[in-house]
Order: C-alpha cells, then structure tokens, then sequence
C-alpha cells in the first residue's frame, strides 16, 4: 500500500504543474489588495477567464485582498503568494457569501457537513485543481464557527475557508489558514487529494476529509484548540455511503494552542477546554461521521502535542478496516492517547448496516505526560466486538493521582455524549454506546492504563505503561473480551 500511495502522491504533484500555461494576474481584472476594496468580483472574473482559455495560473500577489465566496473552477491554479492575504470580507445589507445549497441529507450529519457553497472558496464538480503558495486564507472575525448538528448559520454568512465536493486531482500546497470558522477545509468526495507543507491554525476543525479516495497529507501544522485537527469522515453527505480509503498522513504536527499563536510562534496555553468541558482537542481522527467506511488508512511519523490523542471511531455503520498507525510522538495529551470506539449511533438511513472494526496496527509509539483519568480505551459493543487489533512497541506515561474513591464517587454521564443506553450505572462498561463518541463520555475508568470491553483478538506486545505519579488504579480492565494476549 506505501508504494502504491507514493506514486499517487507523484501524480497528483503532476496536476500542479499542468495548468501553468498561462498567467492571470488578479489585479489586471481590477482587484486592489488595499484590504477595503472587495475583490473578489476581479478574482472570480480572472478565474472565470482562465477556464474559458483552458486553464491557468491566478496569482493574487502582495496585497489584503477582501472577499466574499470565490468559485473554483477546473484546471485552475489559484497562487496565493507569499505576502498576500485572501481575507474574508464582514456581511452587509448589501454584500454576503454565497447561500447554503439545499442538501436532503442534512438529517445525517451535522449541518457544516452537509453545505459547500457558504464558504470563502468553493468548488463542485470540477477537476484538476491546485491551490498553492507561500500566502494565507484569513477568516479572522467573519468565517463563524457555527454550524453544529442543532446550529444554523445567519443568512448571508459563511463558516468555512475552503470547500470543495465531487472534486478530481486537487493539490492544496504552502499556504497558510488562520481562523477559519467551522472548517478550515471541507472536502467531500474529493478523490486524488495532496495537501503538503499547509499551515493551520483555526478556531474549530482543521481539514476534514469526507467521503475521500487516494490522499495524501504531508508535512502539514494543523493547531485547532477546539475541534480536530486532521480528521477522516465518512458521512452520508453526498446521498449515498461513500468510503474514505487509500488515505496516507505523514510527517504532520497536531496540536491545542490557542488559536493564532502556532502561527505567531508563542505556541500559548491560556484556553484550557474546549466547547465539550474537555481540555483542548488538535487530534488526528477517523470518525465521527461514519456512514460509507473506512479502508487502507495509513498514518505514520506524526506529533501530537497539548492536545488530545489519537481516536479512531465508527458509530453510524461504517466498516474501519486496515488501519496502519507507526512512529507516533504525542506529549502533553488531555485524554486518552489511544481510543479505538465501535458504536451505535447510526445517524443513518433506515436499515443500514452496523459498524465494524477489523485489522488495526498501532506500532511505535511513544507517550509522555498523558491524562490517566480515562486510560487507554478499547471499546466494542455487546454481541459487536472489537476484532484484530495489534499494538506493538507502545510506551505511555500517565500523569497518575487516581483514587478508587475517584471512580466510585464520580457524577453521571454526559448528557452531551451519552444519548440511548447511557447512564451513571453504564459509565465504566462503555454500555451508552449510542451518543457522541469521546474518552469522557465513558468517566474515569476502572484502570489507569488500557481499559479494553467488548473486544477480541486483541495482542499486546512490548508495551511499556507507567505512572509520574501513584495511582490506586489496577493497570488494566477487562471486561466481556476473548483472546487478550
């Protein structure tokens, strides 16, 4: 699979040099860059000039440059160049970002998912796309984070910087994104996807990847303080269940700094949870949307820091299979650092098929400074388990200071998490396993280590667990499993 992702990655490189004919300048078409002229109209009329003529290169050089949504088109290279900023322009009577398309799937996913066209920049339907350059997509005070699964956006305002659907051969490359909104990329459906060397640093999710077929993410800084950073989906968005697979991330850096200061370098500390109650997020993860499946996911030589650790959920009825994590560093991490999550949500046509989790390596890891209120977690349902899952080389260090009382005393369950089958008396046994899927949702667990129910085939081997400091808890609990080796 490595290899064959390497040639993806050499091709997709290609299409980025396949639309550079010809060359159109932003401001030949009447954009200022004087950051209180609107020039986004000149933007849209250069690219729209460009693939009249068959394609080229849209440079937006030195300059702000304030705009509402712009349109993507096929065989389009938009350069943002180093000193210039595509800023999102503030909502007037008069002036607005493109309204949300109808989507008869809303009821499905979280509304943000569902849309597209309420976005800064926005593509549908087309191919052979780069984005690219040393410059920054800004949504600072305008891009809104709303747009949750019982949130609706105000009419005329946009909560994404780049969304992009049922897209071929895209290349995202070099640029930077600040403040963003919901997303600071939403792409659905995109098959032949390279992201590289992108910088993002927003106030909810990074890049979400929904519905996506051979990519690759690379070299990238992904800092969102509260949401995920890189995340895998799988929602039925699109109509239908579309699998997210042939999926490599390498070589990215996750975090929770407070948003804008990974990009100015302070790397600051001052928000300590997120919207949840939980401490701050910055993670990779594959879930929570998880209707079309998800298959031959590859992450490897990655860093989380300040943040939460490495989740791989499916709770809507996809198949996660395949799953091939390595050479993992996380530090300061405010969950679990492991949590692999089979649920049943199934927010999900009528009669869809359950969820499954099959074939998961974890190899190479190395903890230091993690939360141990909720350990490790491996979590199946009851008549469902977990099946094949191998963790090899793993060393975790957990803060410790657990009492028995700790568990024996805590408060119910989350509301936010829990939905049918939760309750206080469920909280250790992982039973409430049709709400949000999180580390928290199921409080302080039983052991300090790994706390693994409803699961089998399960091999550990040279795993190494301690504590900084004592903690009354047994290292592991086990609960309704087979084959725990």
């Amino acid at each position: 699979m490595h290899y064959k992702l390497r040639i993806i990655a050499l091709v997709l490189a290609a299409y980025g040099v396949a639309c550079n004919a010809a060359v159109y300048d932003v401001r030949d078409f009447g954009a200022k860059g004087d950051g209180q002229h609107i020039d986004s109209d000149a933007i849209n009329e250069a690219i729209q000039r460009a693939a009249n003529d068959g394609g080229g290169t849209v440079v937006v050089s030195h300059g702000s440059f304030l705009c509402y949504s712009i349109h993507l088109r096929s065989n389009i290279t938009l350069k943002i160049e180093e000193g210039a900023i595509i800023k999102a322009a503030p909502v007037t009577k008069d002036r607005h970002y493109d309204e949300s398309e109808n989507n008869d799937f809303t009821q499905y996913q979280d509304f943000g998912h569902s849309h597209w066209h309420n976005s800064l920049i926005w593509g549908k339907d087309i191919s052979n796309v780069t984005i690219e350059g040393k410059g920054m997509i800004d949504g600072e005070g305008v891009l809104t984070r709303g747009g949750g699964s019982k949130q609706r956006q105000s009419k005329g305002t946009a909560n994404k910087a780049l969304a992009m659907k049922c897209c071929k051969n895209v290349t995202i490359r070099n640029i930077s994104l600040h403040a963003c909104g919901h997303f600071a990329m939403l792409l659905t459906g995109v098959d032949n996807l390279l992201i590289e060397n992108v910088t993002a640093d927003t106030n909810r999710d990074g890049f979400d990847i929904d519905c996506c077929e051979k990519v690759v993410i690379r070299n990238c800084r992904v800092n969102t303080v509260n949401d995920d950073a890189i995340v895998l989906k799988a929602s039925y968005a699109l109509g239908y269940a579309k699998p997210t697979r042939n999926v490599l991330i390498e070589d990215c850096h996750v975090s929770g700094y407070d948003v804008g200061t990974l990009l100015n370098g302070t790397c600051q500390k001052t928000v300590t949870k997120a919207p949840d109650g939980d401490g701050p997020t910055g993670r990779i993860k594959v879930g929570t949307e998880s209707n079309g499946g998800f298959s031959n996911i590859t992450i490897r030589r990655c860093t989380f820091t300040h943040c939460r650790g490495l989740a791989l959920e499916t709770v809507d009825g996809a198949y996660m299979k395949n799953i091939d994590v390595s050479d993992i560093k996380m530090d300061d991490i405010c969950n679990s650092p492991i949590y692999i999550r089979l649920g049943d949500r199934m927010r999900a046509p009528k009669g869809f098929h359950t969820s499954k989790i099959r074939n998961v390596s974890l190899r190479n890891i190395h903890v230091t400074n993690a939360d141990s209120r909720y350990a490790s977690i491996i979590a199946g349902i009851k008549g469902n388990p977990i099946k094949k899952v191998r963790i090899t080389d793993v060393y975790i260090q957990y803060r410790g200071g657990i009492t028995l009382d700790d568990v024996k005393h805590q408060r119910g369950s989350n509301p936010f998490f829990f939905g049918k089958g939760g309750g206080a008396a469920a909280i250790n046994r992982h039973e409430g396993t049709g709400g949000y899927p999180e580390p928290s949702a199921h409080g302080i667990q039983p052991a300090w280590g790994f706390s693994i129910t409803n699961a089998e085939d399960i091999t550990m081997k040279n795993v190494k667990l301690e504590t900084i400091t004592p903690d009354e808890r047994p290292k592991f609990y086990f609960e309704n499993t087979n084959g725990i080796k």
